[in-house]
């Protein structure tokens, strides 16, 4: 059982999330797993210097900023965490060992060191679990209502890790149904001004990551998750080319998966 002492939000602390668009009329809904730098004032800044905090390892650089200018673009219902991948990874199952780092990249995380069972659980239970828990209910009400629902989780990358380059510019990323996120792929491909990874940098998998796999999957919607680099988002100009440009590409997906949908449909015994 948590105690007063594990306690980490104080009440004058902000929200773990913020909705935009909450009535919005797009199939699409937009995540934002890692899209705040925020730490809970009762842990500090976890040992760690202000550059550290300003770098990757705390947030998604420039991901959060993207998803704003696509939500009003497409008038998609978006979720935004306010808090820190340092405090808890809002992307990933709390059981996992790895859902709080004490290393990341190669930097040590000294807040992070010799945690409580009542510690960890207070941080998923204040930070994780509100978050994961409002994206269900918007799920279960739009299931509720009939509404088509796209979910697209929106993250960043590093331009180099661990001091190797990463060419690509973008990432569409999947687990076990490729289905829409290989729609984008050809369309990015079509730009003709971008390298697109498949699966790359990362890949969707049930232990490193949580929203695609629950929300995605075990309801049986379509899905991807983008990684854009973020040297691309870091700046206001390229927020807002990146969010024009998906604003432009996603509706030709969904209208490519739709035509698709009915073909089979037509073909079924």
């Amino acid at each position: 059982m948590e105690s007063d002492s594990d306690k980490l939000l104080a009440a004058d602390e902000p929200a773990v999330f913020t909705v935009e668009r909450e009535h919005g009329a797009s199939p699409f809904l937009v995540t934002v797993d890692h899209g705040g730098r925020r730490l809970p004032r009762r842990l500090g800044k976890l040992g760690l210097p202000d550059d550290e905090l300003m770098r990757h390892i705390a947030w998604d650089i420039g991901a959060s900023a993207v998803a704003h200018r696509l939500a009003d673009a497409l008038d998609a219902w978006t979720i935004h965490q306010t808090y820190s991948r340092l405090v808890i990874d809002c992307n990933r199952d709390p059981a996992v060992e790895t859902s709080i780092l004490t290393v990341s990249e190669s930097t040590e995380i000294p807040g992070n060191r010799n945690l409580s069972a009542g510690q960890r659980k207070a941080r998923a239970d204040e930070i994780l679990w509100p978050y994961q828990r409002r994206i269900a209910r918007a799920l279960d009400e739009r299931k509720a209502a009939n509404r088509p629902t796209v979910l697209i989780a929106m993250h960043s990358f590093t331009p180099v890790f661990k001091g190797i380059a990463r060419p690509w510019h973008v990432g569409v990323l999947y687990n076990r149904d490729p289905r829409f996120a290989m729609l984008m792929k050809a369309l990015f491909e079509a730009e003709g001004d971008l390298v697109v990874g498949d699966n790359e940098p990362y890949a969707v998998g049930d232990a490193s990551d949580y929203t695609i796999p629950v929300h995605g999957e075990r309801r049986g919607l379509a899905h991807v998750e983008f990684e854009i680099r973020q040297d691309l988002i870091a700046e206001e100009a390229g927020q807002r080319q990146w969010a024009e440009r998906l604003a432009r590409l996603l509706p030709l997906a969904y209208e490519q998966l739709n035509e698709t949908r009915t073909k089979t449909a037509r073909t079924a015994p």
